[in-house]
């Protein structure tokens, strides 16, 4: 059983390159600004959601498209949510329920069965071998159609998720799909859907979730983490997850972590 679920605090993250699951804490509800299609569900309250400094929508279900700035708040301390990596997902075929969303969603079956898979999740999790693509079949029945990005952009893709904190320009990922500066960023943004410098950004600040539950010096996981200085560092992941990184370490410390092994075995409910 995972830690966190032997103390009955049910937090757990399942990070794998293109996915994440976290049921955790939720910190204050300033604006965040987030790279992957988010999907916050409601555990034991109602959440609250808001875009542009707008009225707040309560709701058991939200969805966020990538890199929209939002809040997010909720009476209890616990949130669920799932993030999909933007550049990942075919975002026309994505099941009807998260499908071209913006906000409140009013879907209590899909509602109910991420809860079902969080309590399944924290009871079992460290028992379970989790291979990447079960993340799909446990919480969408099935893998969601991979987008088709042309394959010198998924190249650059590809070389910033692997090493998020490594100084990969623009000049130098132009010249390594051999296109010219201009014609690489424009079809970057046509492919990925965003910047190719607010793509670098959001895998960077992502990476920092490798490391929340260690025991480690803030100065040193900015530095890993391919950050010039604490300043810069500080700035950046606040600009994304609405919280300074030390809340975010502070707030991790009974975070479970599942998905270090590989196959899922029986019993997730359906």
């Amino acid at each position: 059983m995972a830690p966190g679920a032997r103390a009955g605090t049910g937090r757990v993250m399942w990070l794998t390159p293109e996915r994440l699951f976290y049921a955790g804490l939720l910190g204050s509800p300033s604006v965040r600004t987030m790279g992957g299609l988010l999907i916050y569900v409601a555990l034991r309250a109602p959440i609250r959601i808001r875009f542009d400094g707008g009225p707040w929508a309560s709701t058991e279900l939200a969805v966020v498209p990538a890199y929209m700035p939002h809040s997010v708040a909720c009476d209890d301390r616990m949130i669920c949510d799932l993030g999909l990596e933007a550049e990942s997902i075919d975002l026309a075929r994505l099941p009807s329920v998260i499908r071209g969303r913006a906000g409140p969603v009013d879907d209590a079956a899909f509602v109910r069965h991420v809860r079902q898979a969080h309590a399944y999740l924290s009871e079992r999790g460290r028992e379970l071998d989790l291979q990447a693509d079960s993340f799909d079949q446990i919480f969408f029945g099935h893998a969601l159609a991979p987008r088709r990005l042309d394959p010198r952009i998924e190249a650059v893709v590809q070389r910033i998720r692997n090493a998020p904190s490594a100084t990969a320009t623009a000049e130098s990922c132009a010249a390594s799909a051999h296109l010219s500066f201009s014609r690489f960023l424009h079809l970057f943004k046509e492919e990925v859907g965003t910047p190719f410098r607010s793509f670098r950004t959001w895998k960077r600040a992502r990476s920092l979730l490798h490391y929340v539950t260690q025991d480690s010096n803030l100065a040193h996981v900015a530095l890993d983490t391919g950050y010039p200085d604490s300043t810069h560092f500080s700035h950046s992941i606040r600009q994304v997850y609405g919280l300074k990184p030390s809340d975010i370490f502070a707030g991790s410390r009974k975070l479970a972590l599942i998905g270090e092994r590989v196959a899922v075995g029986d019993g997730m409910p359906g």
